[in-house]
């Protein structure tokens, strides 16, 4: 299952994506990705480190916090672990 994920959003990343794909270069002056990685970046690797679940629950995360208001620029990476402190 983790496998269909990965190959999904790759799929985005080619096709759709404003940052990564055809889309992008059709429209160059669109592209507006507010965090570093980008948001199918960070679900990417999520998904990979923390499975669909875990990580799938934190790139749906990531998405909600990129809104309009959001600061442009900042680097969120994918946290190495899911420790509770």
């Amino acid at each position: 299952m983790k496998k269909i994920f990965l190959w999904l959003i790759k799929i985005y990343q080619k096709t759709l994506s404003l940052d990564h794909g055809y889309l992008g270069k059709v429209f160059p002056n669109w592209r507006n990705c507010k965090f570093t990685p980008t948001c199918s970046e960070y679900m990417y690797k999520s998904v990979d480190r923390f499975g669909v679940f875990r990580g799938g629950l934190l790139g749906i995360r990531r998405l909600v916090r990129c809104n309009p208001w959001a600061v442009p620029g900042q680097y969120d990476p994918v946290p190495d672990s899911l420790q509770r402190n």
